[in-house]
């Protein structure tokens, strides 16, 4: 879970709210599934979207990352 946490701190550093707007919202929605099924102690669930919420948080820090750096180019 705290790895999730930690990518998306790091795709809102990235810019991503702005640049990746649907998998930033998506990598949030998933961590607060993740949440709520390890509150319902639905473990296995729970490390399973926890990891899809990290897998999708770093690809909206990626998306962010490269548009960050096509406005440096111009």
């Amino acid at each position: 879970m705290s790895d999730a946490r930690q990518a998306l701190e790091a795709a809102q550093a990235a810019g991503a709210p702005e640049h990746a707007s649907e998998q930033y919202r998506e990598a949030q929605a998933l961590l607060r599934s993740a949440e709520s099924q390890l509150n319902q102690g639905r473990y296995r669930e729970a490390r399973q979207t926890a990891a899809r919420a990290r897998d999708e948080a770093i690809r909206a820090r990626e998306i962010a990352q490269r548009a960050e750096q096509g406005r440096g180019s111009d």
